[in-house]
C-alpha cells in the first residue's frame, strides 16, 4: 500500500468499470495498475464488459490473471470460437420456427465458458463487495444488483440487443445495463471514498468514412448514446477521477484483438499513477 496516504486514499479506494465490449479489455491496466500499487477497492461497479471483469476482479483474481486468461483466448481462436458456438440462445427449431437471430447468445453460457475458475455463485462469496447494472426493458429503469446469484446478474448487465438474449427473472426482463448506466461510478458515491471511473464507451474516429455493417451500425449507435449519456453523467457529477484509455479505434466486437487493445492502453496505468501521485503531494 502507498506511504502517507491522503485522507480520501485513507477512507478506501472505490472503481467503476464502464461498458464499451471489447474495449472494456483496457480495465484490466487499471487494474494491474491498482495492484502494482497495493491498492484494493473497497468496492467495485461493472456495467457490461465491466461488469464482466469487475466480477472476476471482487473474486480476489488479480489483473496480471485476468490478462493471461484473456490472451489464452486469443491465442486459442478456435477453442474459443467452439465455446461461443456452445453459447447460442438458439437452436435451428427456433431460428426456422419462431425466426429467433441464429447468433444471439446466452450471457450466463458465455460466463460459464468464459469466466476464469474462482469466480463464485453469489455475490456474497466475492473477496471486494461488486455491485452491477442493468436495465428493466419494460419498466425503462435501471436495476441494479448486489446480492444473490452473481452469473444472471452479470449476464443481464451484458445483455447486448440483438446479440446476447435478455435475462428474465421474476420481477423483469432485463437487457444491456449500458442503456441507462453506462459508467456506474453513481453506485459509489456519496461515500467517503475515492471514487475512479473507467470510461470505454468510445468516442470520435475521425479517420473512419466506410458505411458500417448493419451488425456493425446497431452496435455503434448503442455505443453513441452510452457516450452521450456518460458525456452528461460527469458534466453533473463527476467521480474524483476519471480514466479514458485510448482505444476509441476500437469496435464494440473485437474481442479477439485483445493483445493489439491491452496495449493501446497500456498508458492509463501511468496515468492513473501520477493521478495518485499528484494527490498526495496535495
Amino acid at each position: 500500500m502507498m506511504d502517507d496516504q491522503p485522507h480520501l486514499l485513507r477512507k478506501g479506494v472505490a472503481v467503476a468499470l464502464g461498458g464499451g465490449g471489447a474495449r472494456g479489455f483496457a480495465h484490466i491496466c487499471v487494474i494491474e495498475a491498482l495492484d502494482e500499487l497495493g491498492i484494493k477497492p473497497v468496492a467495485i461497479a461493472g456495467t457490461s464488459i465491466g461488469a464482466v471483469i469487475g466480477a472476476a476482479w471482487a473474486a480476489g483474481i488479480s489483473g496480471k490473471e485476468i490478462r493471461a486468461h484473456v490472451e489464452k483466448f486469443n491465442r486459442h481462436r478456435a477453442e474459443a470460437l467452439a465455446r461461443v458456438f456452445r453459447s447460442r440462445a438458439t437452436n435451428l427449431k427456433d431460428v426456422f420456427a419462431r425466426g429467433i437471430n441464429p447468433v444471439l447468445l446466452d450471457g450466463e453460457k458465455l460466463l460459464d465458458m468464459f469466466w476464469p475458475e474462482g469466480v463464485p455463485d453469489r455475490f456474497e462469496d466475492l473477496e471486494i463487495p461488486f455491485s452491477c447494472v442493468a436495465t428493466d426493458f419494460y419498466a425503462r429503469r435501471e436495476a441494479v444488483f448486489s446480492s444473490g446469484a452473481l452469473t444472471p446478474a452479470v449476464a443481464a448487465s451484458m445483455a447486448v440487443p440483438g446479440l446476447i438474449k435478455p435475462v428474465v427473472n421474476d420481477a423483469a426482463v432485463l437487457v444491456d445495463g449500458g442503456a441507462v448506466n453506462p459508467l456506474p461510478y453513481t453506485l459509489l458515491m456519496n461515500r467517503d471514498w475515492f471514487v475512479i471511473a473507467c470510461d470505454v464507451t468510445g468516442g470520435p474516429v475521425e479517420s473512419e468514412r466506410a458505411t458500417p455493417a448493419p451488425f456493425e451500425a446497431l452496435f455503434g449507435a448503442g455505443q453513441i448514446m452510452q457516450a452521450s449519456i456518460t458525456r452528461q453523467m460527469l458534466k453533473a457529477s463527476p467521480p474524483d477521477l476519471v480514466l479514458k484509455p485510448d482505444v476509441d479505434r476500437f469496435r464494440i466486437v473485437d474481442f479477439f484483438r485483445a493483445k493489439t487493445i491491452l496495449a493501446a492502453a497500456e498508458p492509463v496505468k501511468q496515468d492513473l499513477k501520477a493521478a495518485l501521485v499528484q494527490l498526495m503531494a496535495q
